[in-house]
């Protein structure tokens, strides 16, 4: 049995659970397109090969830059619309899309040099920093020993 959904791209379509127990499995061709498959509570459902389907807690936000330079450079980055500078081994992670609340996990790392291999100790890596959380940022603080450092590379991981 085949299932095919025409209409504009102005309005949605929601398909429901089937009233029996079951795979729910839908394929679309490889064109464009977002799918979401949810639960009844609107949780994004994942089995990647975990044996069944759970709830998917996804990365809300992430970015890796270069402090070395003395301004803050951004190589890559997911919802994070800018770096704020506070001085040496002081940043602020700006969202792009603010957090639903202030219940995040931050994870950082730093290192060196990018390809040198020589990574911060996690013991001097400060997040949050100096201010509680907020919905649309964070505040980030790298330390080497027993000083603030800028980074060749400093990685920054948000999940909720």
């Amino acid at each position: 049995m085949s299932l095919i959904l025409q209409g504009s791209t102005s309005g949605s379509i929601t398909l429901q659970e089937p009233a029996v127990a079951g795979s729910t499995t839908i394929s679309l061709p490889a064109t464009t397109g977002t799918v979401v498959l949810q639960n009844g509570s609107n949780n994004l459902l994942m089995n990647s090969g975990y044996g069944s389907d759970a709830v998917a807690y996804g990365c809300r936000a992430w970015v890796n830059f270069d402090a070395s330079s003395g301004t803050p450079s951004i190589r890559g980055s997911g919802n994070v619309s800018s770096i704020t500078d506070n001085g040496t081994g002081d940043f602020t992670v700006n969202f792009s899309n603010a957090m639903p609340d202030r219940n995040y996990v931050v994870l950082t790392e730093g290192n060196w040099g990018v390809g040198v291999g020589a990574y911060a100790d996690p013991n001097n890596i400060f997040a949050p920093y100096q201010q509680a959380p907020s919905t649309s940022a964070v505040r980030i603080g790298m330390r080497s020993s027993s000083a603030f450092f800028d980074y060749a590379e400093i990685n920054v991981a948000v999940f909720r």
